[in-house]
């Protein structure tokens, strides 16, 4: 499954390459224009491959919290990071206000780590409000209670501030337009660094889906693990959202196709729920610059209606 996975994620990078303002053309024509290949090669790939690495970090902390909280709803959000994300990218845009230049590297390099900081921020005030990690219930209603505090929060700023609205709801709506090079070499370095922790803390999630009390039985340390599985989680998901914004339903869907296609142990589901994302989000992003060029429609938003209409055909299948 991994290597069928690894191939269609060749396949979906290379049409990638191959669509801009015109559509999709053929890659073979683009590198003989040296104007074009110079497009593909600073434009096109760099968002191409860093779609398939969002996609993969999304997955991955889409398993790790389903494995976390034993929920298959889980998603990577869960713990407040969008919340917080979006409040701190609407406090940065509300400091250097909004002009021509907020599109220019630095202010874009500003907004990348203020995502960051305010997705872990928010992780990390939500493991204050449910005094640690010895409760997962008490961490997902904690979760749950400082995403909504700061969206409101995040809606209030960008209230106090109009100029903002129109880049924070690009923010809110997901896009892969501006990852480049720097980027997607960290976000390749994280999530290598994050797929190695994920399968050496695989045990510890197989031992949480028999429960808590079976767990203890085997002699795992609940708490330090639990830890560390809340910084994979907020590593990861943080990583993503300061690229490309907020994107919906890829850290939610990608375990469960993995999980419908193969049962297996979180050992092989954490990176194959990887490579699912990365699939999922290569591909919606194709969708997204091919099927309305040269306008394109926010790939946040149609990772959600695909999404959300997997879900509802999964329900309705499973209904009695």
């Amino acid at each position: 499954m991994g290597l069928g996975l690894c191939l269609l994620a060749a396949l979906l990078a290379l049409l990638g390459l191959g669509v801009g303002s015109s559509g999709l053309e053929p890659i073979w024509r683009l590198w003989a224009d040296p104007v074009a290949a110079q497009i593909v090669w600073d434009i096109r790939a760099p968002r191409t491959l860093g779609a398939w690495a969002a996609g993969a970090l999304l997955g991955l902390a889409g398993a790790v919290a389903q494995g976390l909280f034993r929920n298959p709803l889980a998603d990577p959000f869960l713990l407040g990071s969008a919340a917080g994300a979006a409040l701190a990218v609407a406090l940065t845009l509300a400091g250097f206000g909004v002009s021509l230049f907020a599109l220019e590297w630095l202010v874009r390099l500003g907004l990348t780590a203020a995502a960051f900081v305010g997705a872990v921020t928010a992780v990390l005030l939500t493991l204050a409000l449910a005094r640690g990690v010895q409760h997962t219930l008490r961490l997902l209603l904690a979760g749950v209670v400082v995403g909504m505090v700061l969206g409101a929060l995040g809606s209030m700023v960008t209230l106090a501030a109009p100029a903002t609205l129109a880049p924070m709801q690009a923010f809110m709506l997901g896009s892969t337009g501006f990852i480049g090079w720097p980027a997607l070499g960290l976000m390749a370095a994280v999530g290598a660094l994050c797929v190695c922790a994920g399968v050496a803390l695989a045990k510890v999630l197989d031992g949480l889906s028999l429960g808590e009390d079976t767990a203890q039985s085997l002699g795992l340390p609940l708490a330090p693990l639990r830890v560390a599985l809340v910084v994979l989680l907020a590593l990861a998901t943080g990583t993503a959202v300061a690229q490309t914004g907020l994107i919906a339903f890829v850290g939610l869907v990608a375990p469960h196709l993995v999980r419908a296609l193969i049962q297996t142990t979180h050992g092989w589901l954490l990176p194959l729920a990887s490579l699912m994302g990365g699939v999922l989000l290569l591909a919606a992003d194709l969708l997204a610059r091919a099927l309305l060029a040269p306008q394109e429609i926010p790939v946040g938003v149609l990772t959600a209606v695909l999404g959300g209409g997997y879900l509802l055909w999964l329900m309705r299948r499973r209904a009695p």
